[in-house]
């Protein structure tokens, strides 16, 4: 199984980026999807989740409002997205992105990405 993210970088305060995560290597059709992030010295925490068929959806107070979590299953292939709109410099941190078997506000997910850098300058 692997998970590999992109669509990190450094952004300017108040703009936009996309992030994604293409699964591979197993049936993930009705996984539930989610994303944490570890900001430098702090611990690493779930921020937004999303059942499989998206009735359930949770986002940490924090990003509410600005993040939004989504996932294409076209062609029999899962990708895990998160659209981060009006970023702010408390948003720097390394986004991972994560499946479990189903919903969950735990941390421990079955499968992660690799994590990918989000910066935003102020």
């Amino acid at each position: 199984v692997q998970l590999v993210e992109s669509g990190g970088g450094l952004v300017q305060a108040g703009g936009s980026l996309r992030l994604s995560c293409a699964a591979s290597g197993g049936t993930f059709s009705t996984y539930a999807t989610g994303w944490f992030r570890q900001a430098p010295g702090k611990e690493r925490e779930l921020i937004a989740s999303r059942s499989w068929g998206g009735i359930n959806t949770y986002y940490t107070d924090a990003v509410r409002g600005r993040f939004t979590i989504s996932r294409d299953d076209a062609n029999s292939t899962v990708t895990v997205y998160l659209q981060m709109d009006s970023l702010k410099p408390e948003d720097t941190a390394i986004y991972y992105c994560t499946l479990h078997r189903y919903y969950t506000r735990a941390t421990q997910w079955d499968y992660w990405g690799q994590g990918a850098q989000v910066t935003v300058s102020a």
